[in-house]
């Protein structure tokens, strides 16, 4: 199966003084099709670089990039955009949605971007929002809606092309533990009924909630293991388990 993710040996340098700094030290990463990971790192660990890599806002000093089984590594910036705007969904820790247009106007954003007619561009957006469970909020301004429902907004936002990925970064960072919580048992969801998602985040809570975590360290990839996402009840087990 090809992957819709795979990263053969990339690095990122930045300039700094007279000097640079190297953010990304090689790294080679695969996420197939249909799978729920987390890319997991500390401040400065190399993770935000990475996802702006995968996620076609940026490119790598060397090595390549294959998304979606194409070469995207070395695309000019306006076909990095056209494969950004067409295949990726972004769910985003500060929610960027427009405050003073209502739900409905931030989910069709991307659709008139990409030059949608207006009625099949609303039909899509109402469709998203009632995915989400927020087909009664669809005329609220998003400054009138709590912050779970903002990312609910920021989710039916990403999911309206419907992208080859959704990429999250930190998705619950703004939001207390039973609206974090009712996040990620969405995004859960949403895999569950096909999505590819990466999440990016600092918190092995979240994290946890995958089937997989990759953690990075220090612009090199040090684990990659498999979740247990389905542990036994300790109630049941016996003083000898």
């Amino acid at each position: 199966m090809t992957p819709i993710i795979e990263t053969q040996d990339i690095t990122k340098t930045f300039p700094m003084g007279e000097g640079e700094v190297q953010a990304l030290r090689g790294v080679s990463v695969r996420v197939e099709e249909g799978e729920f990971a987390a890319i997991i790192g500390p401040s400065g660990s190399g993770k935000s670089t990475l996802m702006d890599i995968i996620g076609c806002l940026s490119r790598p000093t060397s090595g390549r990039y294959f998304f979606d089984g194409k070469d995207v590594s070395r695309l000019s910036d306006r076909r990095l955009a056209e494969v950004r705007n067409r295949k990726i969904g972004f769910v985003f820790q500060a929610y960027h949605l427009l405050a003073r247009a209502t739900a409905l106007k931030n989910v069709e954003l991307p659709l008139v971007y990409a030059g949608m007619r207006r009625g099949e561009r609303r039909k899509r957006a109402c469709l998203a929002l009632e995915r989400v469970g927020l087909g009664d909020r669809m005329s609220h301004r998003s400054n009138q809606l709590s912050g779970g429902q903002k990312q609910r907004v920021a989710i039916a936002r990403a999911l309206v092309n419907d992208p080859s990925l959704i990429l999250a970064d930190e998705p619950t960072g703004n939001l207390d533990s039973k609206s974090g919580q009712e996040i990620l048992n969405m995004l859960d969801e949403l895999n569950r009924q096909g999505n590819t998602l990466l999440i990016v985040t600092h918190d092995p809570k979240v994290a946890a909630m995958t089937h997989r975590t990759i953690k990075i360290f220090d612009g090199l990839i040090t684990e990659d293991v498999r979740n247990e996402r389905h542990r036994k009840d300790p109630e049941t087990e016996s003083p000898s388990s």
